[in-house]
């Protein structure tokens, strides 16, 4: 079993459904880690500013993301770019995914690729 978690929330919105969906994403690569089961996850859209929030060692999901930091891809460099959050992402390591090259954009991760390769893709 192959699972790829796509993370959309916007920790901007500052509401606790957006700190929940993220908390659950972690929660089920988590899960799936635990049980040696294959999982990447990856930031898209507005979620890509999370890259600014969870690594704040204050951050309620911080602890959590630390015990599944290693099955975290990256964020989409497209998204990156339109939402702002680049910078951070590079200053916290988080690798930029340009699989899928949209014209306009520098470039966004390929679900397609995901689906192709036999992977379950859940979006959060």
């Amino acid at each position: 079993m192959k699972t790829a978690i796509v993370v959309f929330s916007d920790p901007k919105s500052g509401s606790d459904e957006a700190v929940g969906r993220l908390f659950n994403a972690l929660a089920a690569a988590y899960d799936l880690k635990q049980k040696n089961e294959h999982v990447e996850i990856v930031f898209q859209g507005a979620g890509t500013r999370w890259a600014g929030v969870l690594t704040q060692k204050d951050h309620p999901a911080h602890a959590l993301y630390k015990a599944i930091q290693d099955k975290v891809v990256g964020v989409s460099s497209g998204c990156a770019d339109v939402f702002g959050a680049r910078a951070d992402a590079e200053k916290n390591g988080f690798s930029l995914i340009t699989t899928n090259q949209v014209p306009g954009t520098s470039g966004l991760p390929s679900l397609a690729a995901y689906a192709k390769d036999g992977y379950s893709v859940l979006t959060f």
